[in-house]
């Protein structure tokens, strides 16, 4: 399969092209910086220099995938629409080189649906004004990918680690995964390239956390 992966030198993305790398596939890594990817040279690997408001070359990136991962993100609390952008964008070129299989990486705690009353009521209102403009971007960008007409996933992941990879995750469809708030990135990686494969979870948001 070739898979191309946005966000490919953040701490979720580089996990993503690392894994999808070793599993045999071919992988198309989209940078603003080739110096940033700490991944090593390989037959399967293709590094694409790209901005994202270059359409161009975002469309090169995209043409020949069979399916596309979006896991960009941004820096800090301050006011943000890095993911917003960037939907419309890969969405675009996506149609244009008529790939339909797109995987996007949001957060849980973003949402609430599927929570019990004390992370609903207590720490979700808490976390949701510290990280709002962070939310809102990401809420923003799942309404579009909702909206594109293509075989979506989002992926929602609670607070990120830089633990091992286990290969215990925790999956639900539709609602928040109860009782556990943390995963490996590598493990949120891991989930994020199973579902690319899995017809189960197209058109829905899949919650993921540590098992």
């Amino acid at each position: 399969m070739r898979i191309t992966v946005f966000g490919a030198t953040g701490g979720t993305g580089r996990h993503v092209v690392e894994q999808a790398l070793a599993a045999g596939h071919q992988v198309v890594a989209v940078v603003r910086d080739p110096a940033r990817l700490p991944v090593p040279a390989a037959d399967s690997l293709t590094v694409v220099t790209a901005r994202l408001d270059d359409k161009e070359s975002v469309e090169r990136a995209v043409d020949g995938a069979d399916a596309v991962v979006d896991a960009l993100g941004s820096h800090g609390t301050g006011p943000t629409t890095v993911r917003a952008d960037a939907a419309p964008v890969i969405i675009a070129a996506m149609r244009a080189a008529g790939v339909r299989r797109l995987v996007t990486v949001s957060a849980s705690g973003a949402h609430t649906t599927g929570d019990g009353p004390f992370i609903r009521f207590v720490v979700k209102p808490v976390l949701g004004y510290v990280l709002r403009h962070a939310f809102a971007d990401m809420r923003a960008m799942e309404s579009i990918v909702r909206a594109s007409g293509l075989d979506w996933t989002i992926v929602l992941p609670p607070q990120l680690t830089d633990g091992p990879r286990t290969g215990r995750v925790r999956r639900r469809v539709g609602a928040n995964v109860r009782g556990s708030y943390r995963i490996a990135r590598a493990d949120l990686a891991d989930a994020v390239l199973q579902a690319v494969t899995d017809d189960a979870v197209r058109g829905t948001s899949l919650s993921v956390a540590a098992g």
